[in-house]
Parts: C-alpha cells; sequence; structure tokens
C-alpha cells in the first residue's frame, strides 16, 4: 500500500515531544509514509477552547517543532480531531455539557444543535492553523454509543422516514461539509463501523460517500478477510472515492493489558495483507497502524477510583450489576450463618467467616462505596 501511516494516541500517556521527535527517523525507516496524530486533549487549543487542554498538553512552540520534524522526515501529517463520538475531554467540561446528546453521558455530541457543529468547527480550525499543507484530515465519527437516546433524538426519529442511521449520517455530512468548504484541497476521513451496517441505499442517499474516506478498522487477530473484501465492493458501489485500512500494532487487546501481544499484532497486519491483496489497487489509499495508548480515560482501577474520575459510561453499567452483586452476597452470608449457627459455636463461626468470607464482601462494599462516591461527584 502507497500510503502506510503510523497512528500516535497522544489522548492516554502522551510521549514528551522531545521523544516523539526522535522516533520519528526510526519510523521512516520502516517504511512509515505520515502520521496519524490523534491529539485530544494534549492540542493547546485557545480562547474558549483552552480549557480543554490537559495539564501536559503540548505547547504550539513544541507542535511546530515536531511538525517541522516530521516534514523534515518526509512524512505527511493526518490530524485526527473527534466530532461526534469520544468526545469525553469536551463533553466531560459543564461549558459544554448541555451539548450532551445524553444529558448524563459525556460521550457523544448532540447532532441537533448548531452551536455543537460550531463547536467543531472552532477545534478543527485551531488545529489547521497550526499544520501546512494537509490532504487528510480525520474527524473521527466512531462508536458514537447512545446516538437516539436524547431527548431530541427521541423527538427527531418519531418523524417519518427518520432512523438513527439517518441522523448519523446527517452529523457526518454537516461536518464534512463545514471542512470541505473552509479547506476544499482536504479530504475528511471517517472511522466506518457506523457506517457497515448501513444499506447500501441509506448510505448512497446520503451524500456522504462524496465527501469523505472511510477508515475501515478491525483489529483482530482473526479478521474476516473475505468479509472487508465485501465490504469494500459495498463502499465502492455506494460512492465512496477511496477507502483506507487500520490495524494495530500495540493497544486493543483489552484494557489491563500491559505487555504488548507481538504475535496477535503481527497476525492481525497479515491478515489485513491478504485484504489487500484481494482488493481493487485503485480503491485504497492507504492503511493506518494503530497503536492504542489506553482506552477510554477512567477505567475502574485503584487509581481512578482514589480520585473519583471514573467514566460515567462505566459507572452506567457497572453500578447496578454491583449493587445488585453485594445484596445477592449479603443474602448468601446471612443464610450461611444460620445453617452455620446450627452446627457450630459462636466463636468458631466468626473465626470462619472472618478469613473466608469478610474480606472478599468488604471488597464488594468498597466498590459499591467508590461507585456512590464517584456519582456524587459527578453531581
Amino acid at each position: 500500500m502507497r500510503r502506510r501511516l503510523v497512528h500516535l494516541d497522544l489522548k492516554g500517556a502522551a510521549p514528551r515531544a522531545q521523544y516523539l521527535e526522535q522516533v520519528l527517523p526510526l519510523l521512516h525507516s520502516l517504511g512509515a509514509t505520515g502520521l496519524l496524530l490523534e491529539y485530544e486533549d494534549t492540542f493547546p487549543y485557545t480562547g474558549p477552547l483552552e480549557l480543554l487542554q490537559a495539564p501536559h498538553a503540548y505547547s504550539p512552540a513544541e507542535l511546530r517543532a515536531l511538525l517541522s520534524q516530521v516534514r523534515a522526515q518526509g512524512l505527511d501529517v493526518v490530524p485526527l480531531v473527534q466530532s461526534f463520538g469520544h468526545m469525553e475531554f469536551v463533553l466531560k467540561h459543564r461549558e459544554f455539557a448541555h451539548l450532551r446528546e445524553v444529558k448524563a453521558l459525556p460521550n457523544a455530541l448532540n447532532p441537533h444543535k448548531e452551536e455543537s457543529l460550531a463547536l467543531v468547527k472552532a477545534m478543527i480550525d485551531q488545529v489547521m492553523a497550526l499544520h501546512e499543507d494537509l490532504q487528510w484530515f480525520h474527524i473521527g465519527c466512531d462508536e458514537v454509543y447512545y446516538l437516539g437516546e436524547g431527548e431530541e433524538s427521541k423527538q427527531w426519529l418519531q418523524q417519518q422516514d427518520n432512523t438513527p442511521e439517518k441522523l448519523c449520517l446527517s452529523h457526518i455530512k454537516a461536518v464534512a461539509t463545514c471542512l470541505a468548504s473552509s479547506y476544499p484541497m482536504v479530504t475528511p476521513i471517517v472511522w466506518d463501523d457506523m457506517l457497515r451496517g448501513m444499506s447500501e441505499e441509506t448510505l448512497a442517499e446520503s451524500g456522504v460517500p462524496q465527501l469523505v474516506q472511510p477508515m475501515i478498522w478491525d483489529y483482530a487477530a482473526d479478521i474476516n478477510v473475505e468479509g472487508k473484501v465485501q465490504l469494500i465492493e459495498k463502499y465502492r458501489r455506494c460512492g465512496f472515492s477511496k477507502v483506507w485500512f487500520a490495524s494495530a500494532f500495540k493497544g486493543a487487546t483489552g484494557a489491563n493489558q500491559s505487555l504488548t501481544l507481538i504475535g496477535h499484532h503481527l497476525r492481525n497486519q497479515l491478515e489485513w495483507l491478504q485484504v489487500a491483496s484481494r482488493s481493487p489497487a485503485d480503491a485504497l489509499e492507504g492503511i493506518a497502524l494503530t497503536g492504542w495508548q489506553r482506552y477510554v480515560t477512567g477505567w475502574f482501577s485503584p487509581y481512578h477510583r482514589k480520585r473519583k474520575i471514573i467514566h460515567p459510561i462505566i459507572m452506567h453499567h457497572f453500578q447496578p450489576d454491583a449493587v445488585s452483586l453485594l445484596c445477592k452476597w449479603n443474602a448468601v452470608v446471612q443464610d450461611l450463618q444460620a445453617a452455620m449457627e446450627q452446627v457450630f459455636h459462636r466463636c468458631a463461626i466468626e473465626e470462619w467467616m472472618e478469613e473466608n468470607v469478610h474480606p472478599s464482601l468488604q471488597k464488594l462494599q468498597q466498590v459499591v462505596d467508590d461507585l456512590d462516591e464517584a456519582i456524587k461527584a459527578l453531581n
């Protein structure tokens, strides 16, 4: 494949800019032709967007120096700015919370509000201002969880012929049109997972295929090669001019993965090479080798529990199960204690319970307490 991007996931444990500069010659020597830079909260946003910066965000000077070195190595740059899903780093702030699709969840942008598009445009404009001679700009749009579940979306979906698919496509089209209007020489790229299950008719009628290039991602060691070939053909029939692939060289193998599973990622690359060999060469724009630093920040680890920075979606799914499990545990403990009292003296029961039951029960109780505290902190 002619274009080979290496994805730098800067939203979790971002490396120092000076370190990245040292890595560039290696990436070039290994065959990379460009970088896919996913900044998230490490970009030096200014003005009303300044609050999006993490404490360790790169300075404008650091980024200019890094991008200068990237160009010196002959590498292209494709910035990635999320514009629909994975908007936690924006929507977690009170100033932008009113733009959430679902009031309690900061993951997805409300596609009905004009202010949502204005926010995305402001983010894109600031990133564009620090980059030169771009050919592509990745606007994200993957994993837009809970789309259609906001109050405005529910009302919109009650209207005749409106569907979640059309709602998704209308926002992608709005963002892509906005980008094309301001930067006509730049082609938008989108992750394809929200598109791949849609019918050819829905995709073709949306006008989206004429505006963006889909990046088909699959990080498994045993991807469905034939299915991917058919998906590429489907996208071609819908009107997409080119498609990208996205493999993974690290990450994407579990939230608690500490070591890179080299064998897994090697098989993933080889599978994608099979897909490429069976696809029309003129349909492929290139591949991005993604390297995920970590998953959505705020997993339920001791670190995050201590600081009460647990992701709302995790709490939403996890808290009811934890409370239910604790109730069941308490019921079992009461039954167990009653049964043991028929056989043993109280001192023996207390010893056995404290050594074999209470440690696990206390851990579960602490989990529930931490969830409750984190929910209070959100409110």
